[in-house]
């Protein structure tokens, strides 16, 4: 899995490469966003860490040994990241409008899985939805939804 990460970041810094991003890669690129909701306030809960999880296995259809590796590695990657642009550039490319929804709402589930939003919090999703090309009524539809347990 480590290797997937440099590869990845290799690949994003190598302007003569065609950007060429396997599912493994998409899969980082969501689980590092992810993964940066719940550490962006510098504590992470065990309900933020098993909502991250079930998110996770749901989303990519993995079992829990595949969940586990990948959150390792996306803590790793959001460790190593220097922005949010280079995991945000690959999804806005590879996926489809539902698909970048989709993580938004993902990340509002783990901002709301300890019972609360802190404005650091906040804020990240604000960033991620800009840079993935959500709009800001989606963003806070979304936002509203998870909150009120309709999403």
């Amino acid at each position: 899995m480590l290797a997937a990460i440099r590869q990845f970041f290799d690949r994003l810094t190598d302007d003569s490469a065609p950007l060429d991003m396997g599912e493994e890669q998409v899969r980082l690129a969501v689980a590092a966003l992810l993964y940066h909701v719940i550490a962006v306030d510098g504590v992470v809960t065990a309900a933020e860490s098993a909502t991250l999880n079930e998110l996770l296995k749901r989303q990519f259809g993995l079992d829990p040994e595949s969940t586990s590796s990948l959150v390792r590695a996306a803590e790793t990657a959001d460790d190593e990241a220097v922005d949010f642009y280079q995991f945000t550039s690959v999804l806005k490319q590879r996926l489809e409008v539902v698909d970048r929804e989709r993580i938004i709402e993902m990340m509002w589930r783990l901002v709301y899985a300890d019972g609360g939003m802190d404005e650091f919090e906040e804020n990240v999703v604000w960033r991620v939805a800009e840079l993935l090309a959500v709009p800001s009524t989606v963003r806070i539809r979304l936002k509203h939804a998870v909150r009120d347990g309709a999403g």
